[in-house]
């Protein structure tokens, strides 16, 4: 079974970033953080909607590698 960590560096879409998410979301022990993280992975699921309904414009290149990247560091780092 893959770690969410190797998938780092290869994240290049959003559907890319909720596989990671999904998988480094198995990985988190407490509670609160994972279903913050839930949270976090749902409204990116449907974030388009909210940039719909909020009459806003959709943010272009986002880098799914570097968020994913920071999450996943921000777990680890002392």
């Amino acid at each position: 079974m893959k770690h969410c960590h190797e998938l780092l560096g290869n994240i290049k879409s959003k559907e890319d970033f909720l596989k990671f998410m999904k998988m480094y979301m198995q990985s988190i022990k407490q509670d609160d953080v994972r279903d913050y993280l839930e949270s976090l992975s749902s409204w990116i699921n449907d974030m388009e909607g909210y940039y719909a309904n909020t009459d806003q414009k959709m943010p272009q290149n986002i880098n799914w590698d570097f968020i994913a990247t920071v999450l996943y560091v921000g777990s680890i780092y002392e």
